[in-house]
């Protein structure tokens, strides 16, 4: 048993490693307090078994700079991200609310570089200075309940390039729940979900023309969207923004032959051109199916209410007959698009849907809405039917609930959709609504439209 003298030498030694290490700790926490950088690596390991992975192939955009979008998120995820100025953001869904740790699988190719990576209010600074992948961790946050995103910025760099992040790596209490992000599927994922809205039609009625309007509101004629208002069993008619200085009116019908390549159509399969009105280009497209295609360049305004109509009518050879007018506020006019023949085919116009989409994967981050305002169907019998029923319906990226920010609903008189922009309102799919009846049939003398002829 040692000594009373030797006990009280060990205690003094105790009390002297127990001083350093409380000074030490205090010193470490005076250091930190004076800096937000975060740099310490983590390994996949280190993380908590409840981490989610974001990739941000499917999950990012660069939101202040659409043109840098091609370049800096490919494949591979954010990479090639050279500008100073360039936001970045990464958007994902909680289903509650909490405290949430974020790391980086990062690297950098050339030298070091610091970032600043921010959720809300709350912003770090990240030192990145590994040529291999890596986990970079960031530190904590609070989300709230929904969607929510994870906005990077480069602050310094010693090489070309900030750093290649491939995935946003999430933990906590806010993601213990299903969290919401795009995981597969990309390029559908980026350009967000598409939604339609399907009206109820008269039975045992053979409609011979179909009309429906559109309004844009100010602000939500966003690029690389399609507002299509007369879409039927084989093909659709509608308006798109096309780029910065291009808007177009857009009508196609399908080939019955079903390929990915007008090319592979046989002869007696094809499309045929009856006829087009002034400026109207035609041709044929793929990818969705094939057929032929009529575009006009028209700079149509948000804020304005267009008008369509679509006639359908079958002929003596077991062909159909499909002809697209639209009407301009601008001057008071019904102006012919075209007129196409669909072979194999002998019915009147069937199947009534309008649909939001967007085409381009640059602006889904951006939400849009239109308004589909007066919807009627004129049949054989000579009689205007109002259609005022109409079900919302969603595109594979919402059923499989890769992205959650589509709406579609009855403002009045009026039905509506939106999409994109990650927000929180989301419509249950296949709900059902009744608009007002407007009770005004369309005003328009048939005998005075243009009669179709090739220009």
């Amino acid at each position: 048993m040692p000594s009373k003298s030797k006990l009280m030498h060990l205690r003094k030694i105790n009390i002297i490693v127990g001083c350093f290490v409380v000074i030490t700790s205090l010193m470490g926490c005076l250091s930190n307090a004076k800096s937000t950088t975060v740099q310490n690596i983590v390994t996949k390991e280190s993380i908590d078994s409840t981490q989610v992975h974001i990739p941000t192939a499917g999950n990012s955009w660069v939101v202040n700079r659409l043109d840098d979008n091609a370049s800096v998120i490919g494949k591979e995820g954010i990479h090639n991200w050279k500008n100073l100025n360039s936001v970045i953001r990464t958007y994902f869904k909680t289903t509650s609310s909490g405290k949430l740790s974020i790391a980086l699988r990062a690297k950098t190719n050339e030298g070091p570089s610091t970032i600043k990576v921010s959720i809300g209010d709350v912003s770090k600074t990240v030192d990145i200075d590994n040529k291999a992948f890596t986990y970079v961790n960031v530190g904590g946050f609070i989300v709230s309940e929904g969607y929510n995103y994870v906005e990077i910025q480069g602050l310094t760099k010693t090489g070309e390039t900030f750093a290649d992040i491939t995935d946003i790596v999430l933990n906590g209490e806010a993601v213990k729940s299903k969290p919401y992000y795009v995981n597969e599927d990309f390029y559908f994922g980026r350009r967000g979900p598409s939604v339609h809205l399907r009206y109820n039609t008269p039975e045992d009625k053979e409609v011979l023309w179909y009309y429906n309007e559109i309004n844009v509101p100010e602000g939500e004629d966003v690029l690389g969207s399609y507002y299509m208002a007369n879409g039927f069993k084989d093909g659709y008619f509608g308006i798109q923004v096309n780029s910065e200085n291009e808007r177009r009116i857009l009508f196609s019908v399908w080939s019955p032959y079903v390929t990915q390549n007008p090319k592979d159509i046989p002869d007696e399969y094809k499309i045929r051109l009856l006829g087009k009105g002034e400026g109207v280009t035609t041709g044929e497209f793929g990818n969705e199916g094939s057929g032929g295609q009529s575009y006009k360049v028209f700079n149509w305004k948000a804020g304005n209410t267009y008008k369509f109509l679509l006639k359908g009518e079958p002929t003596k050879n077991n062909e159909t007959d499909y002809t697209a007018y639209f009407f301009t506020p601008e001057d008071n006019t019904w102006h012919l698009i075209a007129s196409f023949r669909r072979p194999k085919t002998s019915r009147y116009l069937q199947h009534f849907y309008s649909f939001l989409e967007n085409f381009r994967t640059d602006t889904g981050h951006i939400s849009r809405q239109a308004n589909y305002l007066n919807q009627w169907v004129y049949t054989t019998d000579g009689q205007w039917t109002e259609l005022t029923e109409a079900k919302f319906t969603a595109d594979a990226t919402a059923r499989k609930e890769s992205r959650m920010d589509y709406a579609g609903g009855v403002n009045g008189n009026a039905f509506y959709m939106k999409n994109c922009g990650f927000f929180n309102e989301t419509t249950k799919i296949d709900s059902e609504f009744i608009r007002e009846a407007n009770g005004v049939a369309p005003n328009i003398d048939f005998a005075k439209l243009e009669v179709p002829s090739i220009k």
